[in-house]
């Protein structure tokens, strides 16, 4: 199940007079670890007298830096981009020996590799009681203590909406109990941290549909399509690498969430940052998604016009087949199991056995009686699949539609007795006295 959506992102500034733009630098591109599937993408900006080069910063983030040479009244970004909104298991990895069970240590050169995401910023009185209120941990799943201590922390803190800029310290966000996204975000890294685990700050678009169908269990969640910029938090896990953590729901991250920067502190992965000259600022933005595609599913299968429309193809394809004289036939590959030694290995995986070729003729030759008695068969090689030492039989059976025959005695070649004077070898074959003794009836039937 599928559904594609466009997102669109505008960031306006308007000032009160021409001001002098030092280079801006714009974290809006999808992550190269993003999960999501995005389709397309496209970045434009606003004086179109710039120059644009994208970069990657040192944590591997995908960054446009725009430089003005002329003074501006106005400053625009816009974003565009399309992605599937397919499913995935957000638990859909595997963990090192090492690493199943908290606590755990990381091996000594990625210890090293993780210095910044290892740096605890903050070490107040009201960060330590958080910590000493859970008490020290037992040793446990590292998936399941990941699981708590995440919706532990959702519980902990409210989450509003706070324009502001920056990121509250995490003493301000456990003194107020509150925060944005971005404080839960920045203090889950900081307990994360704590823990001896290494973690990074991430900022992206989280977008979230409108359910097919409301929930049996639990919240529905949103009532109408919608997009934001999010934050959340990731750790690094041996064997699974980063793994997504958003604390404002308690959830693991999922199809959702679509990450454009990913750093060890809040100030590196600020979508839009850069010098301006001192000047009254109106700023706003808008942003809206909207589904481009959706494929049919059990919760929202075809609507009856859209059966109209399929059956009514469906008719005029018919239509001209027929006016056409088209015939189709389907093929098929119908695997037949003995019913005398169905578990056996020719069976199942190899491609011969002591039973398989003679089985095969009996059937071929049962079928060419019932619906091709001057048929003729042809015996050879199948296919030949990698991996198998030998190929296949292929048996295949010829016969003409206007019923003459094209042998009378199809038995000569077919492997099956002709009579009981005719002694066949282990397999049904003919020896070749036989063969030879046979020779002028078989040019006979084929009138040579």
């Amino acid at each position: 199940m599928t559904i594609r959506v466009a997102l669109k992102h505008e960031t306006r500034y308007r000032y009160d007079r021409r001001v002098a733009l030092g280079p801006q630098v714009i974290r809006l591109r999808p992550a190269p670890h993003s999960r999501t599937p995005v389709r397309s993408y496209a970045l434009t900006l606003e004086p179109a007298n710039h120059f644009l080069n994208w970069q990657q910063d040192p944590f591997g983030n995908f960054q446009a830096r725009a430089v003005f040479p002329e003074k501006v009244d106005s400053f625009t970004v816009r974003v565009g981009l399309v992605a599937d909104m397919a499913v995935y298991n957000p638990f859909d990895f595997f963990l090192d020996d090492n690493a199943q069970e908290f606590p755990f240590n990381y091996e000594p050169a990625t210890h090293a590799d993780l210095q910044p995401y290892l740096a605890q910023a903050d070490q107040g009185p009201l960060l330590k009681a958080w910590l000493q209120a859970r008490g020290t941990p037992q040793r446990q799943n590292v998936v399941d203590f990941l699981v708590g201590l995440n919706q532990r922390l959702a519980a902990d803190i409210r989450y509003i909406i706070r324009m502001e800029p920056g990121v509250q310290t995490t003493e301000e966000t456990l003194g107020l109990r509150a925060g944005s996204c971005r404080d839960s975000a920045w203090l889950l890294v900081q307990v994360l941290r704590h823990y001896g685990l290494a973690a990074r700050f991430v900022s992206g678009y989280l977008i979230q549909l409108r359910a097919d169908q409301p929930a049996l269990d639990g919240p529905s969640g949103t009532e109408v399509d919608f997009t934001d910029l999010h934050a959340w938090t990731e750790v690094f896990l041996p064997g699974a690498g980063w793994v997504g953590l958003d604390p404002t729901s308690g959830l693991f991250a999922g199809e959702g969430h679509i990450p454009l920067a990913a750093t060890p502190h809040p100030t590196s992965a600020a979508p839009i940052s850069g010098l301006v000259e001192p000047a009254e600022c109106a700023f706003d933005f808008d942003m809206s998604v909207t589904r481009v595609y959706e494929s049919p599913r059990v919760t929202l299968p075809y609507d009856e016009a859209t059966w109209a429309a399929i059956d009514a193809l469906g008719q005029q394809v018919d239509h001209e087949l027929r006016t056409g004289d088209v015939r189709l036939t389907v093929g098929g590959e119908p695997t037949f199991v003995a019913i005398d030694h169905p578990d056996a290995a020719e069976w199942n995986t190899a491609a011969q056995g002591p039973h398989k070729l003679a089985r095969a003729h009996d059937l071929i030759n049962r079928l060419a009686d019932r619906f091709a008695p001057g048929g003729v068969l042809h015996v050879g090689q199948g296919k030949w699949y990698p991996g198998e030492q030998l190929p296949r039989w292929a048996l295949t059976l010829l016969w003409r539609t206007d019923g003459v025959a094209l042998c009378s005695d199809r038995h000569l070649l077919s492997g099956r007795p002709r009579s009981e004077a005719a002694p066949r070898t282990d397999d049904g074959t003919m020896n070749s006295r036989d063969l030879a003794l046979a020779d002028a009836d078989v040019t006979k039937d084929f009138g040579l």
